[in-house]
């Protein structure tokens, strides 16, 4: 008789020592039906028990080419549809919280997206001059209107190699939802800001004139990272005031202002090699996740180094932070018994589709 799923409600009261216990054995039975993928930003209770980890770029390209059956994505609703889409129709994939999303990813949608592309149309043939981009951290179903318009996914790593591609097809680009990281590599690649303009999915023609449109370069959407947005200027001046030695690093989210004041701006990845490979003794103040900043602090303490986060406010991703022990571990064992909770399935056009975007970015280099 085969055995019913096991609801969360039993999971709710357990303490995360027995969890970790737990997932430990839970994972010795799955063995290689099941890998873990771990991004940068979740919770050391979490991130401890992953098989790959890193940014949404190196995980995209660990689900593509895992022989897993089940890949259980810590991190957000996104990553685990990115997981669905270049995995083969025999794997599943699986987020422990259905509900960790992104408020950046929600600041976009296919309507919004449309009806931008339908007002463009007004002005210029989209089609024959612009270029969607969007950002990894966005739904599948804005990654399918790449896919479809002949445009293409970006990271934060790999940014600047999708710009040179997408400028390469069309002279201009429509980059979403995140304002920041399009503006911030548009700038080092030497797009005058003037050639930006920013897209307010609130109001009619994104609040443009026909000129601005013709005129931009780069058509920004009106979108950014709650956690990232939380960095000033003012806080790099104050902590240099007290620590003039310090080096400055900034994850291309954050604001224009932040990354000029910054010594070193790239992907988390970046960071991570970045602090990784400084002289012993060095002192970091870091705009980026909480969770990121914190393990970077405790990983190199041993070497004399100092990793500060950036806002005197403590701010971590709490749509990242939702994915806990309990969650994983409820999902790990349901498969032991036989049951997919939490699966993430997307439909077949539309994963079709993306994956003509997603596969325009993996074919670049890094």
């Amino acid at each position: 008789m085969a055995s019913k799923e096991i609801p969360f409600e039993n999971y709710f009261s357990l303490d995360d020592e027995t969890c970790e216990a737990r997932i430990a054995k839970a994972k010795e039975k799955l063995g290689d039906d099941l890998v873990i993928l771990g991004h940068h930003y979740q919770r050391n209770e979490v991130f401890r028990h992953a098989d790959f980890s890193g940014d949404s770029l190196k995980l995209s390209r660990n689900a593509a080419n895992s022989d897993a059956k089940y890949i259980v994505f810590c991190g957000v609703h996104f990553m685990a549809e990115v997981a669905d889409i270049l995995s083969r129709p025999d794997q599943v994939a699986i987020l422990p919280d259905l509900a960790a999303g992104c408020s950046m990813a929600d600041m976009a949608n296919r309507i919004n997206v449309d009806r931008a592309w339908e007002e463009m149309a007004e002005v210029l043939n989209p089609e024959e001059t612009i270029t969607p981009i969007t950002y990894i951290n966005s739904a599948a179903d804005l990654k399918s209107f790449c896919g479809k318009h002949g445009g293409i996914v970006c990271t934060s790593t790999n940014a600047p190699h999708v710009l040179d591609w997408a400028f390469s097809q069309r002279e201009k680009v429509l980059f979403f939802p995140d304002q920041h990281l399009g503006r911030n590599t548009g700038h080092k690649m030497g797009i005058p800001l003037e050639e930006m303009v920013v897209w307010d999915f609130d109001k009619p023609m994104g609040g443009l004139t026909a000129d601005e449109i013709r005129n931009a370069k780069m058509i920004l959407w009106k979108g950014f990272c709650s956690v990232h947005q939380m960095f000033q200027p003012v806080q790099i001046d104050n902590f240099l005031e007290k620590y003039p030695e310090t080096k400055v690093i900034s994850h291309p989210e954050c604001s224009f202002e932040v990354c000029q004041k910054s010594d070193f701006v790239g992907s988390t990845e970046y960071i991570v090699k970045t602090i990784a490979d400084s002289e012993p003794g060095t002192r970091w103040l870091v705009g980026t996740e909480l969770n990121l900043v914190s393990r970077l602090n405790e990983q190199f303490q041993s070497e004399g180094k100092s990793v500060h986060f950036m806002s005197p406010t403590v701010c971590m991703c709490s749509t990242m932070f939702r994915t806990d022990p309990q969650h994983l571990l409820w999902v790990l064992e349901n498969l032991v018994e036989g049951h997919v909770v939490n699966q993430v399935s997307v439909d077949t056009t539309t994963a079709h589709e993306a994956k003509l975007a997603l596969d325009n970015m993996l074919a670049l280099p890094i």
